[in-house]
């Protein structure tokens, strides 16, 4: 496993969990919610091409473990 996704895995738990606050104060299926759970996507993507870890499907499983992780926390 390469240094970049390790790096760019804690970069994308780290920015998930102010969301995911956002995302448990406000009303299920609302435009607020559904605003918390898509506005890291767009810099999660710029995070893979610039961190060069790419769109390999191993990286999918960390990435998306670290999204909700760090929505869920």
């Amino acid at each position: 496993m390469s240094v970049n996704l390790l790096v760019v895995t804690l970069l994308v738990f780290i920015l998930n969990i102010p969301f995911g606050y956002w995302r448990a104060n406000v009303r299920k299926f609302s435009l607020q919610w559904v605003l918390s759970i898509h506005i890291p996507v767009p810099i999660i993507i710029a995070l893979r091409i610039y961190g060069n870890v790419g769109f390999h499907w191993h990286t999918y499983v960390f990435l998306v473990a670290a999204f909700f992780s760090g929505q869920k926390i």
